[in-house]
């Protein structure tokens, strides 16, 4: 069952318009959201972060959008799929409804649709046996600025780069800026270890906002053993760190295990997933 505006339907039913904008223009935002026992993972962060996207693309936040109806909404979804009491995985997406050419023909119409699938695991956990080899992407860069940061439905980068990491049998890719900086991988933010010291490139760089982006900063900020800094990434420096690992609120932390010639450890990353399971558990 699929949530059109409030109403469920069924997967068969549900077709969008040939019209509608997400598709024709890519005038949409979505969020992707993990939910455990009717319990959403960080939903203040991704609420937030959908309003802010809203308003940077000058969507007309209906008033009725408040945090509360929308978990409602998620819930009341996860409920007609039978997933309440279980784990799952959540993507609302937002869009300005059909009408117009470039310039919506409707500046005050704003639509919602919610989906939901099971997904295994309702804590994060890193599998010591699973690789992840990597690789720069290098055919097209991201240009830094507001827009770069939403998560919105214009992501030919990463379509694209995902292509190319499957053509190559690379797990996933890092992307790179018009500065020609490391931002992020294909489906993630990218954390870098080295002496100690944990490095992620800054928002203003082009890298998504991500919500597991912020819990893992926040984690690491309580840690007065560890010195965090948010700056820019050559990849020059990938092949001198110790650990390399990405973060999404799906996934959680995968440490990467190859990059070119290198082989990296993961032990920081396993101890920061099990102060994110902590958290997480002093949430629930």
């Amino acid at each position: 069952m699929i949530n059109f505006n409030g109403t469920l339907r069924s997967q068969t039913d549900s077709k969008l318009n040939i019209e509608n904008r997400g598709y024709k223009y890519g005038d949409a935002l979505f969020e992707t959201l993990k939910v455990v026992n009717g319990k959403i993972f960080f939903w203040e962060d991704h609420y937030f972060r959908l309003m802010s996207s809203m308003r940077i693309l000058r969507m007309d936040i209906p008033m009725n959008f408040t945090m509360e109806f929308l978990e409602s909404e998620i819930l009341k979804t996860l409920e007609a799929n039978d997933l309440l009491h279980a784990s799952a995985r959540v993507r609302i997406n937002v869009d300005r409804g059909e009408g117009g050419k470039y310039l919506p023909s409707n500046l005050a119409q704003v639509h919602f649709n919610m989906i939901a699938e099971p997904h295994h695991n309702p804590f994060y956990t890193i599998d010591s046996n699973a690789n992840c080899v990597i690789d720069l992407y290098k055919d097209y860069f991201v240009a830094p600025g507001l827009l770069s940061g939403l998560k919105s439905n214009n992501k030919a980068i990463q379509v694209i780069g995902s292509i190319y990491a499957k053509e190559n049998d690379l797990d996933n890719c890092l992307i790179l800026n018009t500065d020609k900086s490391v931002i992020e991988a294909l489906n993630g933010n990218l954390f870098l270890v080295k002496d100690g010291k944990i490095k992620t490139p800054p928002l203003e760089e082009g890298c998504l906002k991500g919500v597991m982006r912020k819990q893992i900063l926040e984690l690491l900020a309580k840690d007065v053993n560890v010195v965090v800094e948010e700056a820019s990434i050559s990849p020059f420096e990938l092949q001198k760190a110790d650990e390399l690992f990405i973060t999404n609120v799906i996934k959680g932390i995968i440490p990467v295990t190859n990059y070119r010639k290198k082989s990296y450890s993961s032990d920081f990353a396993q101890g920061l997933v099990n102060k994110l399971n902590a958290k997480l558990r002093l949430l629930s």
